[in-house]
């Protein structure tokens, strides 16, 4: 057997002997009839960001081949804002390579992620799934080549205060226990994401870390590894919902929220995406930046703006897109850069073999480092609905292929300097801003919308829905009105806590 799918925590994958890419109906009919599975769940986003669902009893053999096959009915105008309930019928058909068991289920469960489909059985264009599609596809029509991406995902874990080994405030990058207190609870959520399918690179403890009414508010982060888009996301869905069922198991409050409490760190949600074609990484060319890799960055560059309609969707968002910060306010990017909004990471690029370095005894290994070059954007928060969000990424970086200008947008939007220091002011001024408030962000969706309609990836139906709910927020004013208020300010983090 592979060794890849034998060390898979899935256990559909170790079971099946196959990838689940390659999963059949016949497949997850003959694991729960050998594992003793008696429910299966359908699982599928709604327009709030949260998984919505539906389960099923397995009543006899000819029922499960008929839900696997057919899906099932549900109300669209509930889970949707743009389907009228005059005719708010559609279908859930079930992605069977998005199986996996559930790790919470008393009862043996079978769970899978679902595409919506409307009456006439096509699929429905203002769906989330399938907008993310439609823009994956896109992407490879233009340029031959496919879009991958991970997120980074930050989250608070509260819970009361012992006294116990305090941390330091807003020191808690990478601390290990006793003084960060949550690492157990962020293993076990790892766990289970990887037993649902998620592709996972590493967990750690971040800066955030305070005290608040006689409770812990300790930041973590869980980073996945970059595959296609369209898993990226399903993988990132699921692990909202396995980190918030496991805090709900344990007693601990779990938020996702952008800004929790003025002079502390926010959490974002950074994307980091690369280029791949014939299974090879294109973001660098003889140890340098590639041209491909420049031109999807104007591309960003270009439309950085607009994405934040999908990346910071209520107004918390603009208290931690807060200027001479290090969540980014400014368009432009950078090589190891965190005061840029598109970061090009410490990318392997060194000529040494460093694990021969570290360890003596090893001979060299010639491993293909260039696989692991990505760029990052770093404005998108817990906020987003992850399918539009990467979406509009891979509507973004298809842009920059598209426009003549890409490689000169590229080189004046670089920046190789704290952009945040005095003697840097001239260039800052130079540089565009991104939108301050919902409204300021729904205006410049407003302007761009065409790029995303392009190709038919984003429904003017779903533009002028998130234009619509973005306004609906009247914030144009709001960080100003908030200055000084830190009651109030409470009062609406509270609002949105549980965001996405």
């Amino acid at each position: 057997m592979n060794q890849e799918l034998l060390m898979n925590p899935n256990c559909l994958v170790a079971a099946l002997e196959k990838p689940a890419a390659e999963f059949t109906k016949a497949d997850i009919i003959s694991f729960i009839q050998k594992n003793n599975i008696r429910m299966v769940n359908f699982m599928y986003p709604a327009a709030d960001g949260r998984l919505k669902t539906l389960n099923f009893v397995i009543n006899n053999a000819a029922y499960l081949d008929a839900i696997l096959t057919c899906g099932e009915r549900v109300d669209g105008s509930s889970l949707f804002p743009f389907i009228e309930a005059g005719s708010s019928d559609l279908y859930v058909v079930p992605r069977f390579r998005t199986a996996f068991v559930d790790p919470f289920a008393e009862i043996p469960t079978l769970s899978m992620l679902c595409s919506f489909f409307n009456k006439d059985g096509e699929p429905l264009e203002s769906s989330p799934e399938h907008t993310l599609h439609k823009a994956c596809k896109a992407f490879t029509d233009v340029t031959g080549m496919e879009f991958q991406a991970m997120g980074e995902l930050e989250y608070y874990v509260i819970s009361p205060d012992t006294g116990m080994f305090q941390a330091t405030d807003q020191r808690g990058y990478h601390e290990s226990a006793p003084y960060a207190k949550f690492n157990d609870f962020r293993t076990q959520c790892m766990s289970y994401i990887a037993q649902t399918g998620g592709q996972i690179k590493y967990g750690h403890s971040e800066v955030g870390n305070f005290t608040l009414d006689g409770m812990i508010y300790e930041q973590n982060e869980i980073e996945f590894l970059p595959v296609h888009a369209e898993d990226a996301a399903d993988q990132l869905m699921i692990a909202k919902w396995v980190i918030r069922n496991l805090g709900y198991r344990y007693g601990y409050n779990v938020t996702f929220a952008p800004k929790i409490t003025a002079g502390k760190a926010g959490s974002g949600l950074h994307v980091h995406m690369r280029i791949v074609k014939d299974g090879q990484n294109q973001m660098l060319k003889d140890g340098v930046l590639s041209e491909t890799a420049r031109k999807a960055i104007a591309g960003m560059m270009e439309l950085a703006p607009s994405i934040t309609a999908f990346g910071n969707t209520n107004p918390t968002s603009y208290f931690r897109l807060v200027p001479h910060q290090e969540a980014p306010t400014n368009v432009c990017w950078g090589d190891r850069n965190r005061s840029v909004l598109v970061r090009v990471p410490l990318g392997w690029a060194a000529k040494t073999d460093m694990c021969t370095l570290a360890n003596p005894l090893e001979s060299e290994s010639h491993f293909d480092t260039s696989q692991k070059q990505t760029v990052e954007m770093r404005s998108p928060d817990g906020s987003a609905d992850l399918y539009q969000l990467l979406a509009g990424l891979a509507v973004a970086c298809r842009h920059g292929f598209e426009i003549e200008q890409a490689l000169d947008i590229a080189k004046r939007t670089y920046v190789n300097v704290n952009i945040h220091q005095k003697e840097n002011e001239d260039k800052l001024k130079a540089l565009a801003q991104l939108p301050d408030s919902c409204a300021a962000s729904a205006e410049c969706l407003q302007k761009q919308r065409a790029v995303f309609e392009q190709y038919n990836v984003f429904s003017p139906a779903m533009i002028d829905g998130i234009i619509r709910k973005l306004r609906s927020y009247e914030d144009k004013t709001l960080r100003a009105d908030m200055e000084g208020k830190p009651e109030e300010m409470l009062e609406l983090v509270h609002k949105y806590f549980h965001c996405g």
